[in-house]
């Protein structure tokens, strides 16, 4: 491969890996927004939802492309097998590892969403929750991975990130807490 072609792809893997990185954290924000029944003033709420869905493919395209230039990057030397089984990786091994199983349950994710018509809901919300377990995976690989791991843009894009999805969880487990809440039978004296 010609060096500056080698490049463009070094630089495409950095960049498709931190889009991913957002579009992933905007799919679990939207994902809890679509939870609490949140909806834009005056849109129905049907569009939170369908943009969700929106954001999530269009992370699944940017993880794809993430995943394709690391396994052509001569720089980044991640063979197919590290791509999709935790921790086998020649180089890197742990951050590639945590990828890894971001990936896998993205693809989890993936395949019981295009199947949610044929199994039972309980299941698909259980596979759903994985979305709690892969965000942290990608954002610790994000920073473990590479030569942007500790400079100042991917810090602040990270720390962004990390402080949505702490709104989005306390949001979400304060709405469990008062469903709790009511649902508990009044005591009368």
């Amino acid at each position: 491969m010609h060096l500056a072609s080698s490049d463009a792809v070094w630089y495409l893997m950095r960049a498709s890996g931190a889009v991913s990185l957002v579009l992933l954290t905007g799919v679990l924000v939207l994902g809890v927004a679509t939870f609490r029944r949140w909806r834009l003033p005056r849109a129905p709420r049907y569009v939170t939802a369908s943009v969700h869905r929106t954001v999530a493919l269009l992370s699944v395209v940017f993880m794809a492309l993430h995943v394709v230039t690391a396994l052509v990057d001569p720089y980044a030397a991640v063979s197919i097998a590290a791509v999709v089984v935790p921790f086998v990786a020649a180089k890197s091994a742990l951050w590639v590892g945590l990828g890894a199983l971001s990936l896998d349950a993205l693809a989890a994710l993936v395949v019981s969403s295009l199947l949610r018509a044929h199994i039972p809901a309980r299941l698909w919300r259980g596979i759903h929750r994985l979305a709690y377990l892969s965000w942290p995976l990608a954002l610790e690989h994000s920073f473990g991975m590479g030569t942007d791991a500790r400079s100042p843009w991917l810090v602040t894009v990270g720390a962004v990130c990390v402080a949505a999805v702490a709104c989005s969880v306390v949001w979400r487990a304060g709405a469990e807490r008062g469903a709790k809440h009511l649902e508990r039978p009044l005591v009368t004296a």
